[in-house]
């Protein structure tokens, strides 16, 4: 990627993993979780509420194509503060007090009576809620390059795929939380989670309100082979992103129809919470010159399990199989943040994240389409979708770690 690096190394990487800041990283992203989970649980139910029906549907997609877009857009501005300021706070104390400002405005919106000219004016708040969730979310997750070397990445991002996981299996109790307290005191509850994870990551990393050298501003150069290179990392994330959802939905519906006593979700909690307890071991597998490796062989073997799960009913053997899976996402989910930070030059940390992440929601975004215009994914359709994604990811994986 032809990209004039002024200073790559003019912030270097610590000697050691800065466990502290690590675990305040940690807290920032399971607040980001539970106000996606709140938000998630929240919005077809209003905008039904008020008359949006057909919006209800349609608008997590259109969410997730702007995802998309404004996912590297924010991540490359976060390596512009970076360069200017000499950290990524600034970005990040803006998306947390804007978000948290939009949801302590739904919360009192929705104990209003709105009138029918101003129904648009929730849709409109939710998108713009996405969006400052974008804005902090990606450079967040690049500060993980400052709080470990370089060849530590794995191990210190396996506990924040730890926390991603155990707090995404907890969507089911939380749900029958939300329903009892209300809308507007889950939103309430959501602003105060994004404050308070933005705090203990402000407290945790004192050291880094300032630095002493400002990393100088990477200035790219595109062409044809820069515009390729930077197309690997997004394309890499829309592959996992696209099996991921793939997993998380086949999966527990199979095993829901071998064994109806628990729900879906439940089902899903159940891989979420194996996948993060998985991490712990995985994260010492692969190295950081290997989590091009440890992606491709993840995501091979969730396709494997999603083709095994539909030989046989039985529901040991689904059992067994979704454990494999479970854990199988769990190696993913080791790798994801070291892979598209190493697909980058090390200033363009929020770039490469942006990327990454702007492919994986483009991944769910895909995945979306499909349950609305298909209404139940089959099997076959479910197996195609999955092999595809595979090809895809593994080609731009095979890419990268072959450069001509």
């Amino acid at each position: 990627m032809n990209a004039v690096n002024t200073d790559q190394n003019s912030f270097a990487p610590p000697a050691k993993i800065l466990w502290r800041q690590v675990w305040g990283l940690a807290a920032l992203l399971a607040a980001i979780t539970f106000s996606w989970i709140a938000y998630g649980f929240y919005q077809p139910r209003i905008l039904i509420r008020i008359g949006f029906s057909d919006l209800a549907i349609w608008l997590g997609i259109f969410q997730g194509l702007l995802g998309a877009i404004v996912e590297p857009i924010v991540g490359w501005f976060s390596d512009r503060v970076l360069g200017k300021f000499g950290s990524r706070l600034p970005l990040i104390v803006v998306g947390v007090t804007l978000a948290g400002l939009i949801f302590v405005g739904v919360s009192w919106l929705v104990e209003t009576q709105i009138s029918d000219g101003l129904r648009w004016v929730l849709p409109l708040l939710m998108t713009v809620w996405v969006v400052a969730m974008i804005i902090f979310r990606g450079p967040a997750i690049a500060l993980l390059m400052s709080f470990a070397p370089t060849n530590q990445l794995p191990q210190a991002n396996a506990i924040l795929a730890l926390v991603l996981a155990i707090t995404s299996a907890t969507s089911p109790i939380l749900g029958l939380i939300f329903k009892q307290i209300g809308a507007s005191m889950t939103f309430i509850l959501g602003a105060i989670a994004l404050l308070s994870g933005a705090v203990l990551l402000w407290r945790s990393m004192p050291r880094y309100l300032a630095t002493g050298t400002t990393p100088k501003i990477a200035v790219l150069l595109l062409n044809k082979t820069s515009l390729t290179g930077y197309a690997l990392p997004f394309l890499v994330g829309l592959g996992s992103g696209l099996e991921i959802n793939l997993l998380l939905h086949l999966l527990p519906h199979r095993l829901f129809h071998a064994f109806d006593n628990l729900s879906v979700e439940y089902w899903q909690s159940g891989i979420l919470l194996i996948a993060g307890i998985a991490t712990l071991p995985l994260r010492s597998l692969f190295r950081r010159q290997q989590v091009t490796l440890g992606m491709g062989l993840g995501l091979l073997v969730i396709v494997i399990c999603l083709i095994l799960s539909f030989i046989n009913n039985h529901i040991i053997y689904l059992a067994l199989v979704a454990t494999l899976g479970a854990m199988a996402l769990g190696l993913v989910l080791t790798n994801t943040i070291p892979l598209a930070l190493a697909m980058v030059s090390p200033s363009q940390a929020g770039f490469g994240t942006g990327l990454y992440f702007g492919g994986s929601g483009m991944g769910t975004t895909i995945f979306a389409s499909l349950l609305v215009t298909q209404g139940e994914i089959s099997p076959i359709n479910g197996t195609i979708s999955s092999l595809v994604a595979l090809a895809i990811a593994s080609i731009c994986l095979y890419l990268f770690a072959n450069p001509k």
